[in-house]
């Protein structure tokens, strides 16, 4: 069975969740986030694009109800037991029969939590949904609940960041070899994809972002396919993916010559990251680390091509992106950083005006000392 993590390791995320079900004073949630039922369950799909939800109940009872599809699905990767299956009509409405499931865990008249903020839970199916049940149980937003407990990693989750991390450094490994002149952004994704899938790794949960050019200012994956020029400038941005877990890497790599301005936005990146790193520690708020980026980058005189925020969390995700949000590293975050979280800091500069850009970013687990920062690659600006 695919299944990535011992069935102690589950019953403890277990306990978690209905611990923190009945401080909450709720009988059960229904889940529809694919990180949450991976997480405590180890069910591993991409069906999550149809109405499908996990509900656990405060006396530890787990129903996964989904279609016809994902039923071997689950019965291979995770450890549910219970598994009940709607049928795809085209009046079908699965929220009236999970309401009968529902009856049967004896939930009716009950506080149910659920995870209205997950990408497996469409606005159409979340007002069905509510419908359905509205005259049946309270309902509570509890999109963080399992969230917020999945923020913190275990000793076998770091294990497989770690590997994530091993994965990240072997494709900048990658673009080290290729990117030059003449070289199609193509070449360079699918040789930094080659070396993670023949490590063991997997589809990273949303597109690497590579633009050359104009599009070097870009923070977002799109279709075009540039072939480097000389001088060019190429921003990327990937993670190595081991079982989900991810762990991210941010570069922009000069080719055939440097502007004068990249080596001076190089160095405040540097500068900006080496000062968050120092901020990234136990008892610190994750505020505070923005603080740091933001007044680095603004006394240097780079307020204007900087983000609002950067980093954020990882962890396993899915489709359709990597950033296990919340949390995420921006102004006034009151989260205390415990060791054990793990979270990517970019730092972003975006000077439009002059064409240019220039990114930094590295993964980082926060421990009793400090942080470690997992990717190994140095941080020097090498122009290729």
């Amino acid at each position: 069975m695919a299944i990535h993590f011992t069935k102690e390791e589950f019953s403890i995320r277990k306990s978690k969740v209905v611990a923190e079900l009945k401080k909450q004073n709720l009988d059960a949630i229904l889940m529809f986030k694919q990180e949450s039922m991976y997480w405590l369950t180890g069910y591993d799909t991409f069906g999550y694009v149809f109405f499908q939800t996990l509900i656990l109940t405060s006396k530890g009872d787990i129903v996964l109800f989904t279609r016809a599809p994902d039923l071997r699905q689950a019965q291979n990767t995770s450890i549910i037991k219970d598994i009940r299956i709607w049928v795809d009509n085209e009046n079908s409405n699965p929220s009236d029969e999970l309401k009968n499931i529902l009856s049967e865990l004896n939930l009716e008249k009950s506080n149910l939590g659920i995870e209205y903020e997950a990408y497996g839970l469409t606005g159409r199916n979340a007002i069905r949904l509510n419908n359905s049940l509205k005259d049946f149980a309270v309902l509570h937003d509890k999109s963080e609940l399992v969230s917020k407990l999945r923020v913190i990693k275990s000793d076998e989750e770091i294990k497989y960041v770690r590997k994530a991390a091993e994965l990240a450094d072997k494709a900048l490994d990658e673009v080290w070899k290729n990117a030059k002149a003449g070289v199609s952004e193509g070449k360079i994704l699918a040789e930094m994809q080659k070396v993670i899938f023949e490590g063991g790794g997997d589809y990273p949960a949303n597109e690497f972002i590579i633009g050359s050019g104009h599009n070097a200012l870009l923070c977002r994956y799109q279709a075009e396919k540039r072939i480097l020029s000389n001088p060019d400038q190429l921003t990327i941005e990937w993670a190595g993916t081991y079982k989900h877990y991810h762990s991210a890497m941010f570069r922009t790599i000069p080719i055939g010559k440097a502007d004068p301005k990249h080596y001076k936005m190089y160095e405040a990146c540097v500068e900006a990251l080496t000062k968050c790193e120092k901020k990234l520690v136990s008892g610190n708020t994750v505020g505070e680390v923005f603080d740091t980026h933001a007044k680095t980058f603004d006394d240097l005189g780079y307020k204007k091509s900087r983000m609002n925020a950067c980093g954020y969390s990882l962890g396993a995700t899915f489709s359709p992106n990597w950033m296990d949000v919340p949390p995420m590293i921006f102004a006034n975050n009151p989260l205390i950083l415990k060791p054990g979280m793990i979270f990517f800091m970019h730092m972003i500069l975006m000077d439009s005006e002059n064409q240019l850009a220039m990114n930094l970013g590295e993964t980082y687990l926060v421990t009793e000392k400090g942080n470690e920062r997992l990717g190994k690659q140095k941080l020097d600006l090498i122009v290729l």
